[in-house]
């Protein structure tokens, strides 16, 4: 019987290396076609983020170079006159008073205040549903509606307010509210509490009740007082959400113009201007467009430089344990 030999074609020096290289080539090729899908996926998006908010940012910084009055397009071109303008302009720099004013009363009032009703309405207590639901329920009102009706309620001499003070003995103190230079940012502060602490309340909520309740009976049995479960157990496991409603917060202040622009439009005599508010009282009330986009690109490189600056001090951590999860790293 005659046998034949046939060659082992996977022999050989050169063939060696083929499979790894096969398979090399199919993964390439299995990358290539992942991030072609996830492009596929996300190009709807990031055209839509690139006109409706990368250009109209380009071209409010472009303007921001231009004595503009917003018709046709921007030919006067003045430099950093807009910029020199507006850091010597009295109103802006009265803006940004009031901007720090808000947010140190957000940050020493507002919050300690909604955090404090959080924990109150995480015991169990009879109609905490029905509290949480009534507290929460400003929030869902539009700033609109919320300017009119404390307009209402605030009126000089007529509103529910000046009635209520006028019948416990108190009428002196009421009269004023949002007319008076002196007690306009006051109000306006107490409206803006009203409208926006439910929100953040709801924020400590959700954190307070992630909290393995384990941990606080614990506590309890090792023999730790209601303060220093609160202070050892529930803020550090509850620092994540204070971290981001502070930010919230921060960020809400800079840019705050609905609620202002209902209530008071700014006024008295700019007592309660914000940074928002002034820029559209040059853009689409004085048509001094090429002002307006400065401030506006004042505005974006505050709440820019905040956010980055918060991220990478504050939210590191936070930011760094998320990302390692995703990447299945972490435990």
């Amino acid at each position: 019987m005659t046998s034949t030999y046939l060659p082992d074609m996977r022999s050989g020096p050169d063939a060696a290396p083929q499979p790894r290289v096969t398979r090399a080539r199919a993964r390439s090729r299995r990358r290539l076609l992942h991030w072609l899908t996830a492009m596929g996926f996300q190009l709807p998006a990031l055209a839509l983020f690139g006109v409706l908010v990368l250009l109209p940012i380009l071209f409010a910084l472009y303007a921001s170079f231009f004595r503009w009055g917003g018709f046709g397009m921007p030919s006067d071109y003045t430099g950093t006159d807009n910029f020199t303008r507006l850091f010597q302009d009295d109103v802006f720099l009265g803006d940004l008073w009031r901007c720090l004013l808000l947010v140190l009363l957000s940050l020493a009032l507002q919050l300690p205040f909604a955090l404090a009703m959080a924990v109150l309405l995480n015991q169990r207590i009879r109609g905490r549903a029905v509290y949480r639901m009534l507290f929460f329920a400003p929030y869902v009102l539009s700033e609109a509606i919320t300017g009119v009706l404390f307009g209402m309620i605030f009126a000089p001499d007529q509103g529910l307010a000046d009635h209520v003070l006028g019948a416990i003995g108190l009428d002196g103190l009421g009269g004023e509210w949002f007319s008076a230079p002196s007690t306009v940012m006051a109000t306006l502060f107490l409206v803006m509490t009203w409208k926006y602490f439910g929100f953040h309340m709801m924020l400590y909520l959700a954190g307070l009740q992630s909290i393995p309740a384990e941990l606080t009976e614990a506590a309890i049995v090792d023999g730790a007082g209601p303060w220093q479960r609160f202070r050892h157990i529930t803020l550090p496991l509850l620092a994540p959400t204070l971290r981001i409603s502070v930010f919230l917060s921060v960020i809400g202040a800079i840019q705050l113009f609905d609620l202002v622009w209902v209530v008071t439009a700014g006024g008295p005599d700019h007592h309660s201007e914000t940074m928002a508010v002034t820029m559209f009282q040059y853009g689409f009330k004085r048509y001094q467009v090429g002002y307006a986009s400065a401030i506006s690109v004042v505005m974006f490189a505050i709440s820019l430089v905040f956010g980055l600056a918060y991220q990478r001090f504050v939210l590191r951590r936070d930011l760094a344990g998320a990302t390692t999860n995703m990447r299945g790293d972490g435990a």
